[in-house]
């Protein structure tokens, strides 16, 4: 699993004119689904969203996770992120999980996610979706599990 994570000082997802997710001050991540992944990349996937030092402690230096600063956690699926783009000028989406299991993992992933942090939501897998966000840095990491 791919996610794209991006230190926020608020973010949204909407679905045709309707906002079906929003945070304040946290982490806006895309995640993509590749078709070797299962729970245990989930779960480790989740393990970095809520431990990575991405926020600045008292000095400003890069030492506090999402769960020091209380902040929420916007997950959105986004297939696009495992894509080739090695070769040509057309992306490959081979390595991509079918939408079923990309499915099943990322509401796996959002399930695992609301039990351990009370902040969490979500886009709407599968839609056509508008991401709004600040990004506060810029900060920008792409996780890998």
């Amino acid at each position: 699993m791919r996610a794209l994570i991006q230190r926020v000082s608020q973010a949204s997802v909407s679905v045709e004119g309707e906002i079906v997710g929003r945070i304040g001050t946290g982490l806006l991540a895309l995640v993509g689904v590749e078709a070797t992944d299962d729970r245990a990349h989930a779960d480790r996937l989740l393990h970095k969203l809520l431990h990575y030092r991405v926020f600045a402690d008292d000095t400003g230096r890069m030492n506090c996770n999402l769960q020091q600063v209380e902040g929420g956690l916007l997950l959105v699926s986004q297939f696009t992120l495992v894509a080739a783009t090695d070769k040509g000028l057309r992306p490959s989406f081979s390595s991509a999980a079918p939408p079923a299991h990309g499915q099943a993992m990322f509401d796996y992933l959002v399930a695992q996610a609301c039990r351990a942090w009370p902040r969490v939501e979500t886009g709407r897998f599968g839609a056509d979706m508008q991401v709004a966000l600040t990004n506060d840095g810029p900060v920008t990491f792409m996780l890998e599990t």
